[in-house]
């Protein structure tokens, strides 16, 4: 038995082959497949449950890092068709020609990675700081583990705690356009400079007047981030479409109320750092975000994201009903009174149903996310010229929209208060968050996901900050 165990690769060798299903960084071998922690997870659920899901296209949906939440039929068909199963696990030993394929599959990702690595400028990855490292695996997901919450089973009495070493990874996405920018010719040149300084938080501190950029120009920029938002919005428009939109039974409601206020902080904790795994994801495809300094990429994302999260949140928003959909259905302000902070809930959803008044397009939603995202004034930019110059870009394509789609002048100032109402929110949420961890600092440590903490710590507190 000694024997085969040394024989048998490493759980740290065997990482270096991706999941099998979904290509994300693996973390050894789960009912009988190498899979990432979020698969391992899913795979579990949909066993213990007896779960019968259904594709709502073809059933030939592409399950990959981003995609994977998107149809879990297609996933689980993924995950039996590569041969996991339940009985694996009451197997522990390898047979020497499954042991001698997986050593040769480790060399094979070995010399791949080094490869790589070759062609990399040196200090191309090194950390950004002790608590921001870039990982060679993708966007990463929350581990699964969380799904203990997030099914409400009754048996489940503790926190599922989340391993250490959990990255905020911003390495570039491939085909981030797909647009020819060759193939777009001179267009007559657009000037919106009389407009400069129409968001408060939008000027060029060396006094520069606001770029001139041809129509052409403005037009590729909207495809590109309207295209970004609509890959990686956490719903597509299909899911939109076809959702029952349905809301919780008083029962259920009733339900959730009862929960000990450090399982529904998790629970929601949980739910965001879902939401802001597909933000990293647009941030990466924006044109021009990936040439930002590695530290102006993750000031952004640590300061900016909650709030393209909250901007995101009217697409599944029911202004009639006030409801947003949370956990399987559409959840009033009430589902969430165990997290003892009415007030936030409460603006928030206030947020959610004056945004949703303004029905915006999703080319003007993804334009908005985008210039939320690019805001050149938070504190600890590096590079703030460069910042300033992406986002006044982005203004001028919000603004070309607006005005292609024949938009009363009044969208764009309403806008620009809703700007202001983002930033309050979040101050709230950090302010909520340290009364809670002060409270429960435990629970934070051990139980939170590591990225909302990440991104949440007592140092954002700073980043929220703007610059005088």
């Amino acid at each position: 038995k000694c024997k085969n165990a040394l024989k048998t690769p490493k759980r740290s060798q065997i990482e270096i082959i991706p999941c099998k299903i979904c290509g994300d960084k693996s973390s050894g071998i789960h009912y009988g497949v190498i899979t990432c922690e979020g698969c391992k997870g899913f795979f579990r659920r949909s066993q213990q449950s007896n779960a019968t899901y259904s594709c709502p296209r073809q059933k030939n949906c592409l399950i990959d890092r981003t995609s994977r939440n998107r149809c879990q039929h297609c996933r689980l068909q993924k995950c039996l068709a590569v041969g996991m199963s339940r009985d694996a696990v009451k197997f522990g030993r390898m047979s020497k020609k499954q042991r001698d394929s997986l050593y040769a599959e480790v060399q094979k990702h070995r010399l791949q990675q080094q490869q790589q690595q070759q062609q990399q400028h040196p200090g191309e990855a090194e950390s950004l700081s002790p608590h921001y490292t870039l990982s060679s695996s993708g966007l990463t997901e929350l581990p699964d583990e969380a799904g203990r919450y997030l099914q409400n089973d009754p048996v489940e009495n503790k926190l599922p705690e989340f391993p250490s070493g959990f990255y905020l990874d911003i390495q570039p996405s491939p085909d981030q356009s797909g647009l020819d920018i060759n193939g777009i010719k001179p267009e007559p040149l657009c000037d919106y400079g009389s407009s400069n300084g129409f968001f408060p938080y939008c000027s060029f501190s060396n006094g520069d007047a606001s770029p001139t950029v041809s129509m052409a120009e403005l037009d590729h920029l909207v495809q590109i981030i309207s295209k970004s938002h609509l890959e990686t919005c956490q719903y597509l428009k299909e899911e939109l479409q076809q959702m029952s939109w349905q809301s919780f039974e008083q029962d259920e409601v009733e339900t959730y109320q009862s929960k000990p206020r450090e399982v529904m902080w998790q629970l929601c904790a949980v739910k965001i750092t879902e939401a802001i795994q597909y933000v990293v994801e647009f941030a990466k495809r924006i044109d021009g975000f990936m040439d930002l300094c590695q530290n102006d990429q993750i000031v952004l994302l640590k300061a900016g994201s909650l709030e393209v999260v909250f901007v995101r949140m009217c697409r599944v928003f029911d202004s009639q009903n006030n409801t947003v959909y949370f956990d399987g259905k559409f959840a009033g302000p009430d589902v969430f009174k165990a997290l003892g902070c009415d007030d936030l809930i409460s603006s928030v959803f206030d947020f959610a149903k004056s945004l949703c008044s303004l029905h915006l397009s999703e080319d003007e939603l993804a334009l908005f996310s985008a210039f939320v995202l690019l805001s050149a004034d938070r504190s600890w930019l590096q590079e703030k010229l460069q910042v300033e110059k992406l986002q006044q870009k982005t203004q001028l394509a919000l603004q070309h929209v607006l005005q292609k789609n024949q938009r009363e002048d009044g969208v764009l100032n309403k806008l620009r208060v809703k700007v202001s109402t983002l930033r309050s929110l979040c101050s709230r949420h950090t302010e909520k968050l340290s009364a809670f961890r002060a409270v429960y600092p435990d629970i934070v440590r051990s139980h939170f996901p590591p990225l909302y903490k990440e991104l949440f710590g007592a140092d954002l507190e700073l980043a929220l900050q703007t610059s005088d």
